[in-house]
């Protein structure tokens, strides 16, 4: 097959989307064979990588939001190595995009065909993947409880507006955290285990995660009782809430929580009161701009046999 053809699998909603049809036939003008095929249930991802696999494909586009990236993302680690994957970012917050210094432009996005693909990480809990993060908490149900026709008005803001209007139901939750030389307990009001930098619209959480070093970032925030003994510290160091977070990086973590955990799974939800985490170095080959934020410079830790 042309090392010059690619598949698109465009998320239903996008079907329309006349910057996305350009985008494509000005990449078919350059000389790229493209095919489109479009999602519209749960499952399609899924099923149109296996049949781009099967006909030969050796890139994949996922043309969506966060969810639909991770959806294409799950399916391809699944193949280890036999198509490498282009982010058309299409949705609402497109943090993993963003964070990356994907262009949001369409056209500009697709022009990532023409840059050798980079070997990064995943993330897995309980047999299920993130290209992204996971987050848990408080920030967790405002992702998952922001509405479509907010996000459709205000954008990325509509997680902001979401949040202040539920400020009221703040609570903090028990919590557990082990990993390898590393342990923490204690009540926590948001939790971020992330492979890309920022979650729920914009909000950096793991603010110096790279996707190719074999690690998760993880970002503790204490509920705000366990940080009084710290405020004479954290009001010379210049009063932010980057500096209440307690942080760590990890080839795994595990975590107990006393009420059972909410998680938001680059937009998929997950409940449990037992979770292990880890990182999957290597797992997947995307095409990253080659002064993306995301990527460490370093040789990719490599994926085990």
């Amino acid at each position: 097959m042309s090392e010059r053809k690619a598949l698109l699998i465009l998320h239903g909603k996008q079907a329309l989307n006349e910057a996305v049809r350009a985008a494509v036939e000005s990449k078919r003008e350059q000389g790229w064979e493209l095919a489109v095929r479009l999602t519209w249930e749960a499952g399609d991802a899924q099923r149109l990588v296996e049949e781009a696999l099967a006909d030969g494909f050796t890139k994949i586009i996922a043309g969506g939001g966060d969810g639909t990236l991770r959806d294409i993302a799950e399916a391809l680690a699944g193949h280890p190595r036999k198509a490498s994957l282009v982010l058309l970012p299409l949705g609402t917050a497109n943090d993993f995009s963003r964070a990356a210094g994907i262009p949001l432009e369409p056209a500009e996005a697709l022009d990532l065909l023409d840059v050798t693909p980079s070997h990064i990480d995943l993330g897995a809990v309980g047999g299920q993947i993130f290209l992204n993060m996971a987050t848990g908490g408080f920030g967790s149900q405002v992702t998952a409880n922001t509405s479509e026709d907010l996000k459709k008005v205000l954008g990325g803001a509509a997680y902001l507006f979401t949040g202040l209007s539920r400020f009221s139901e703040l609570h903090a939750a028990y919590g557990e955290l082990q990993g390898p030389d590393f342990h923490w307990s204690g009540e926590l009001l948001a939790l971020g285990i992330g492979n890309g930098r920022q979650a729920g619209g914009g909000h950096e959480l793991c603010p110096q995660a790279t996707v190719d070093d074999g690690l998760l970032d993880i970002s503790i925030l204490p509920a705000p009782q366990e940080l009084v003994g710290t405020l004479k510290t954290l009001l010379s160091d210049g009063f932010g809430l980057d500096n209440m977070f307690v942080r760590a990086r990890l080839p795994w973590v595990e975590i107990k929580a006393s009420e059972g955990l909410y998680i938001n799974l680059d937009g998929e939800p997950l409940e449990g009161d037992s979770m292990r985490f880890e990182a999957l170095p290597a797992a997947l080959q995307v095409h990253l701009p080659t002064n993306s934020p995301l990527l460490s410079g370093k040789p990719p830790v490599s994926r085990p046999d």
